[in-house]
């Protein structure tokens, strides 16, 4: 009769060890993906960071890269310069 209750015991332990556990291990989870989402972000922001110190720097040397943003994003144009603008035809029904 003993010998039945040794394993019963046992498991009992083992059950007890598992409920204690285990809300930290999932907690351990969760704060593990949350850090490798964080560290991409990171990485992701890091790459933007220097892809806007590139760009500050053109705007600070580059007199062409200066003239092409002018054109492009304000619609600048110089003396004399004639715009052509192309707009899509409609379709015809």
């Amino acid at each position: 009769m003993e010998i039945l209750k040794r394993p019963i015991y046992l498991l009992l332990v083992i059950l007890i060890l598992f409920f204690l556990f285990l809300p930290s291990y999932t907690k351990l989870c969760d704060l593990e993906r949350k850090n490798r989402e964080l560290e991409k972000k990171i990485r992701e922001l890091e790459e933007k960071n220097l892809a806007l110190e590139e760009e500050k720097k053109n705007l600070e040397n580059d007199f062409f890269y200066i003239e092409k943003v002018a054109r492009e994003k304000l619609g600048v144009v110089k003396k004399g310069e004639i715009i052509y603008k192309i707009s899509p035809s409609e379709e015809k029904k």
